[in-house]
């Protein structure tokens, strides 16, 4: 998962907000947020896992038909 980063003036704004949290919120957040600095998580950045070729034993045109004979016709559907 990538990391989000906002600017001062949006930290501001959470802080005005999470200022008016009662003490024992505020300490299970603390806790919360400095558990995930101490387990952050390596983010694979391998893109070659993204791509590569097609594995299939047919030929294109058997595919190709296959597409073609999977089609439906929505104008028939209505009736």
């Amino acid at each position: 998962m990538g990391h989000l980063t906002i600017s001062n003036k949006m930290l501001d704004k959470y802080f005005g907000f999470l200022i008016n949290l009662d003490n024992n919120s505020k300490k299970r957040l603390i806790i919360r947020l400095t558990e995930s600095i101490e387990t952050e998580r390596k983010v694979n950045t391998d893109l070659s896992l993204l791509f590569g070729s097609w594995a299939d034993d047919r030929d294109s045109d058997e595919i190709i038909k296959e597409i073609k004979d999977s089609r439906v016709d929505n104008r028939n559907l209505a009736e």
